[in-house]
């Protein structure tokens, strides 16, 4: 498992936090795959910088992306199979989840070594 965080990275880019809570009962079938596809599929995105993400026992998950422009979003937004991804998560996988979309200012970062 890869525990490095996203490198700090030239301003601007954009940031996607998906932040989400996982429904407790019912079935979580297909969401491991789904979530595979999606990683496949987005790093085909052009402007894609990369993610990182993180799951509580509890159920809290927090994804955020990075993005060169909102060109890039928007192609990430639009694309066929993410969106189907979506519903579903909608209809079968989550409890909750909220997205917020924000332009990175500033970017640095500290790594011992």
């Amino acid at each position: 498992m890869d525990i490095t965080p996203f490198a700090a990275h030239e301003p601007p880019c954009y940031t996607v936090v998906f932040t989400s809570v996982r429904r407790q009962e019912g079935d979580a079938e297909g969401y491991g795959e789904a979530s595979l596809r999606m990683d496949e599929l987005v790093r085909d995105v052009p402007g894609f910088l990369g993610y990182e993400s993180a799951r509580t026992p509890g159920g809290l998950g927090i994804t955020v992306g990075y993005f060169r422009d909102e060109d890039a979003i928007r192609a990430w937004q639009r694309n066929a199979e993410h969106r189907s991804a979506q519903q579903r998560g909608r209809d079968e996988w989550y409890d909750s989840y909220t997205v917020h979309v924000a332009r990175v200012e500033r970017s640095y970062g500290f790594e011992r070594g």
